[in-house]
């Protein structure tokens, strides 16, 4: 078995955390027909679905039972693996246990993680990460993962970036998965952090409303603060910005003002209340693709700043099936790891880890589509 993030460039064994997931797709494709992958384990509580994605994915392929909540076992499976990849949701509940257990396995993790109470609670293991000499990459995925790249490819452009808001609409249209239920319903609860004014302030979820212009087919879409990671992570590790804003919707957009109204009426302002009203919802998931709902999502980066003394503008733009977007960032970083281009050991923010110039053309390259505006508002 390949050794972890020795730079050893083939044979490489990667453990799926979550290997049934909607999301975990297009990875196990990916990894099917890559030949620097020699075996992939596919760990799910499922064990009789991971068993038969198994076979249907070749010889490379294994299963195991796994439960997730006993990080003993966790730490067990994952050890000797180049990396462990964590698609087991919601993030809010899984993210920091599992982390810890890969610590302890002495194994590189890497997540699509997107929850922002999620980032700050695995933050707080960098220490850990760092004397365990383990790298682990929270928020790998499309929002946050990419978001943050094209952030920060935006922050480098400028002499004097002063500002980034974020933006992201997902399809209902999508088939993405129990746990992005109660995901949506957390991040349209309460309240979440951003960066105003040069420091950290809490707003409440659901508000401050504003319009969008996302690329097709989404199109011109109203968006609300909501509990992603950017707005938390990027102004921690891109020093200097006045504001860093993180808005996000669904389209139709009554789907994210239901969400919101749930929150406000206490239905899903715990873990155990999310569960029983996603329980309810299930048998009537159909109706959330009711009112021209789309079947891809979008994000939309604005950066704005000074260059040379002028005004710049600068905005980045992507669009694709969610389960695409949201697994090709994590391949191509776990990859990245077992290649020992990223040895840093701690606990990192895509950003704060990943150079977007050498990794952003690698996801083009599987098809994510990513647009660049740069040299706009130059006054």
């Amino acid at each position: 078995m390949a050794k972890k993030g020795k730079g050893k460039k083939s044979g490489f064994a990667f453990c799926v955390l979550g290997g049934c997931a909607k999301m975990a797709v297009p990875a196990l494709k990916a990894f099917a027909e890559e030949p620097d992958v020699e075996r992939v384990l596919l760990a799910d509580r499922d064990a009789e679905g991971a068993h038969e994605l198994a076979r249907a994915y070749g010889a490379k392929f294994s299963a195991a039972e796994l439960d997730a909540t006993d990080g003993k076992a966790v730490a067990e499976l994952v050890e000797g693996f180049d990396a462990a990849l964590g698609y087991i949701g919601p993030f809010y509940h899984f993210e920091a246990p599992i982390a810890q257990a890969c610590i302890d396995a002495g194994t590189p993790y890497l997540s699509i993680a997107d929850d922002f109470d999620a980032y700050l609670a695995v933050e707080k293991l960098h220490e850990a990460a760092k004397a365990a000499g383990v790298v682990v990459i929270t928020g790998l995925g499309n929002s946050p993962g990419i978001t943050n790249l094209l952030a920060k490819k935006g922050y480098l452009s400028m002499d004097a970036p002063e500002r980034i808001n974020v933006h992201w609409t997902g399809g209902s249209d999508e088939e993405v998965g129990p746990a992005n239920v109660r995901h949506v319903m957390h991040i349209f609860e309460g309240e979440t952090l951003q960066w105003i004014d040069g420091r950290e302030a809490y707003v409440k979820t659901g508000r401050g409303a504003k319009t969008v212009e996302f690329p097709a087919p989404i199109g011109v879409h109203t968006v609300y603060y909501t509990g992603h990671a950017e707005s938390v992570s990027l102004p921690r590790n891109l020093k200097g910005l006045k504001e860093v804003t993180l808005h996000g919707g669904i389209q139709p957009n009554w789907v994210a003002l239901l969400a919101r109204t749930f929150g406000d009426l206490g239905l899903t302002t715990t873990h155990k209340r999310r569960e029983i009203v996603a329980r309810l919802l299930a048998p009537a998931m159909n109706v959330f693709t009711l009112g021209g709902a789309a079947d891809k999502s979008v994000f939309r980066i604005d950066v704005y700043g000074t260059h040379k003394g002028r005004p710049r503008h600068h905005f980045y733009t992507g669009v694709g099936p969610i389960a695409e977007i949201t697994s090709f960032p994590l391949v191509e970083g776990a990859l990245a790891v077992a290649r020992g281009e990223i040895g840093k050991p701690g606990v990192f923010a895509a950003e704060a880890a990943i150079d977007p110039d050498s990794f952003l053309p690698r996801l083009a390259k599987r098809g994510v589509k990513l647009m660049y505006y740069e040299g706009v508002g130059e006054g």
